[in-house]
């Protein structure tokens, strides 16, 4: 797994006071995981991209293709 690369889009929210963590490589729910601190967010984000892709694997659904930036 450590090939395969996403953007983790990481965002403050004053609403839930704390940070959300999303996927937009993956389609459906904006967020997925969140934590009280940057780094908590960031740890249950790659917690949440590994269970998805677990996920994914799991049901033979392809990956979405990773845009690879210029």
């Amino acid at each position: 797994m450590d090939k395969i690369k996403y953007q983790m889009v990481i965002q403050w929210s004053e609403e839930d006071n704390c940070f959300l963590v999303g996927f937009p490589d993956f389609p459906g729910q904006r967020w997925r995981t969140h934590g009280d601190s940057y780094t908590e967010a960031v740890n249950n984000g790659i917690e949440a991209l590994e269970s998805l892709i677990i996920a994914y694997e799991a049901t033979g659904e392809p990956l979405p293709q990773v845009c690879s930036a210029a």
